[in-house]
């Protein structure tokens, strides 16, 4: 499934308002689904913490998430990471570890797994995959990666991640834009963050900062240096954003934009030439059998500026108070 935005996504025009009626009743649909659920959330016996988006596609929200749980970790929280584990096939609650299948947990589910060394479950039902999180005794505060919209899932603070590059499109919810909820939600949210700038008057922000080039396989050569010709894959929600920071890097980039969790065969990384390959971590976690020798990946680590970094320790310790709270009320 590719999560690239079709181009009326970015403006009002005319198919945009010929989808107008459609868009109506996925909102109607969406709202009901809400007032239906919320009444019904199960609390969960930790403080949970959501991190998601309002548009569909890539916003940078796992590198986040991963950043979050490193906070946690150092104000001494055990945390742990619940997602849907988006492209596995794996049904029911899984619990995943840096070295399991993606394609049986999805990649964002091992990334986060092998990049946090901290627990992590996967499945469709959130509010499941946390309880079976905090009941493993090593977590005491739970982070979703995604699942604003999963609201089976009573949380305690809500972080909305906005990519500051295309915004929130045309401002229209699906299909006649990007958004599975209107604007208006993010007056409820706890806090909304750029990726890649401020997108409100708070201007909370990070940056995604790359490191060095890491082999994919235990046997590639050299790493591709400055004015090298390499082809570049994505399987990413934005792909443009990882070209362009190869490109930054000097390197001469052939690309090559694929949907968002593709499944990866051999044929996708032969290119018949002998250019290195370079690919994003989120797709290296998912071509290491299959990767030729030459191929490279990018890792990068979320980095918010100060008063964004202060913002979110903050509400780290928002999400423990009202959690107390809920506590001593119950």
């Amino acid at each position: 499934m590719t999560r690239h935005w079709p181009g009326f996504w970015a403006d009002n025009g005319v198919l945009a308002r010929l989808l107008g009626p459609v868009e109506w009743l996925f909102r109607c649909i969406a709202s009901s689904r809400r007032r239906r659920l919320e009444p019904i959330a199960r609390a969960m016996p930790a403080p949970v913490v959501v991190v998601g988006n309002l548009a569909v596609g890539g916003s940078g929200k796992t590198p986040l998430v991963i950043w979050l749980v490193a906070a946690a970790a150092a104000r001494g929280w055990r945390p742990g990471v619940v997602l849907r584990g988006y492209g596995g096939r794996a049904r029911g609650i899984t619990a995943v570890t840096g070295d399991s299948d993606p394609a049986a947990v999805g990649d964002e589910a091992v990334l986060i797994a092998k990049r946090t060394g901290y627990p992590v479950m996967t499945g469709r039902d959130r509010a499941a995959a946390a309880d079976a999180l905090v009941a493993t005794g090593d977590v005491d505060l739970v982070i979703s990666d995604d699942g604003l919209q999963h609201y089976r899932l009573a949380r305690d603070v809500e972080i909305v991640v906005v990519d500051a590059r295309r915004g929130h499109g045309n401002a229209r919810c699906l299909p006649a834009g990007p958004l599975r909820e209107p604007p208006s939600r993010l007056a409820e949210v706890d806090a909304v963050i750029g990726h890649g700038g401020a997108v409100d008057e708070n201007g909370y922000r990070f940056m995604l900062i790359p490191g060095d080039l890491r082999p994919v396989t235990d046997s590639a050569p050299a790493a591709p240096a400055s004015g090298d010709r390499v082809h570049a894959v994505a399987g990413i929600g934005h792909p443009e954003r990882f070209f362009d920071v190869l490109r930054a890097m000097g390197l001469e980039v052939v690309a090559h934009p694929l949907g968002d969790h593709h499944r990866y065969r051999a044929g996708d990384l032969r290119f018949g030439d002998d250019a290195a390959v370079v690919m994003t971590e989120k797709d290296a976690v998912k071509c290491r059998a299959i990767a030729p020798q030459a191929s490279w990946y990018l890792p990068v680590a979320a980095q918010p500026d100060h008063p964004s970094a202060r913002c979110l320790e903050g509400l780290l310790d928002r999400a423990q108070q009202r959690f107390n709270n809920r506590k001593g009320t119950s």
